[in-house]
């Protein structure tokens, strides 16, 4: 007879809910409210894609329609000879090869060192756990500054090198948190069944923990990798031998210092001495747009352990 009544019981209850659903009362916020927010959330998204569409139409346009529409949305006498010229450009490849290089192996190693540390870090019962602790956390709030970080560089034989790039950032204390924080969440009893088997922590870290962080793995990576890729003050400041520039310096130089590498002012159209092709502008734009590309294609196919990845190793338990 109970079974009888808890059965009642919840079917009046699913009936309910099915009910209200359908009348709306289930939703947190009214239709209205909902369209407001969706009206205000697309709005927001075309303020954000907007400047992009604009920096993207530029660089496909020619030199002389960029100064009778500077506002465009579409190219105007659509033209490729922008990217041709950066292409053509050996500099700005060179710097390219260089950023994707550091971009690469940096990343890497600042995996391979971040969940090594992170997997220490995760068992409180080593000696020195709370020492070590402090060790990362202070330097998250407070800095030498970059006269003395310039020197210590300095005396490291580090300054005009690419290790420039790698070193200084090689584990970020907030991505070392974070990772450690997940790896909390994996249940105890699973290495120590690893253990039991025989398995060593070399291998307990590879075959089981690593299969099982996919992703913050991903989300710290994502992390190290568009800080790697954005980077331009340790160029800036700490390579002075511009065969060496990573690519955002090197956009910096065109952006903001004019220098357009020794272009001449632009490309005339043939027979039509009062039109030109190639501009300063056309040449800033596809520069932005060939250093934004490569990133943005890299960043769906880990989007999916984005949010999970920040989730999960956020909190503990």
């Amino acid at each position: 007879m109970v079974t009888e009544s808890n059965n009642e019981n919840t079917s009046f209850d699913n009936d309910l809910q099915v009910s209200l659903a359908g009348k709306g009362r289930l939703d947190r916020n009214p239709w209205w409210a909902q369209t407001i927010i969706h009206v205000i959330l697309i709005g927001l998204g075309l303020i954000t894609l907007l400047p992009m569409v604009n920096v993207l139409a530029i660089s496909l346009s020619e030199g002389y329609a960029i100064t009778q529409n500077p506002l465009m949305l579409l190219p105007h006498e659509f033209t490729l000879e922008a990217y041709k010229y950066i292409f053509g450009t050996q500099v700005l490849l060179k710097s390219f090869a260089i950023t994707v290089y550091v971009t690469v192996f940096g990343t890497f190693l600042n995996l391979v060192f971040t969940i090594t540390g992170a997997y220490g870090l995760s068992k409180t019962h080593i000696p020195g756990y709370k020492l070590l602790m402090w060790m990362i956390v202070i330097p998250m709030l407070f800095g030498a500054g970059l006269i003395p970080f310039y020197l210590l560089l300095k005396s490291l034989h580090m300054l005009n090198t690419l290790w420039v790039l790698i070193i200084p950032g090689l584990v970020a204390p907030f991505n070392l948190i974070l990772m450690r924080n997940f790896f909390w969440n994996i249940p105890e009893s699973l290495e120590e069944s690893a253990r039991l088997d025989g398995a060593s922590e070399l291998q307990v870290l590879w075959k089981l923990i690593i299969p099982l962080s996919k992703p913050v793995i991903a989300t710290i990576g994502l992390f190290y990798a568009v800080g790697h890729w954005n980077d331009f003050f340790s160029g800036l400041f700490f390579i002075s031998d511009n065969s060496k520039w990573p690519l955002q310096v090197v956009m910096r130089s065109i952006i903001i210092d004019q220098n357009m590498m020794n272009m001449g002012g632009g490309a005339i159209r043939p027979g039509d001495a009062g039109k030109i092709i190639v501009s300063q502008q056309n040449i800033k734009a596809a520069t932005i747009i060939f250093a934004i590309v490569p990133i943005l294609i890299v960043y769906p196919f880990l989007q999916k352990y984005f949010v999970k990845g920040i989730m999960l190793g956020s909190v503990k338990g």
